[in-house]
């Protein structure tokens, strides 16, 4: 999900994609880490289901979307 959502931001430039994605997916990875020992105290929900959560939503809008960007 995150070089397509990069993608969406940066443009079709392969290089910065690709410098984008290596800062992006770490925090995008803590943050669902965050959000899955927060959500559930008293244990923690796994960070690949709190991720496709959150990925699951954007995925679906850059499909649904009219104007796509050039490769």
């Amino acid at each position: 999900m995150v070089p397509h959502a990069v993608r969406w931001i940066v443009g079709p430039d392969q290089r910065w994609i690709f410098v984008y994605t290596a800062v992006v997916a770490p925090i995008l990875l803590l943050v669902s880490d965050v959000l899955g020992r927060i959500v559930l105290p008293s244990g923690e929900l796994r960070v690949g289901l709190v991720t496709a959560i959150v990925g699951a939503p954007v995925l679906i809008l850059l499909a649904r979307r009219k104007t796509v960007s050039a490769l």
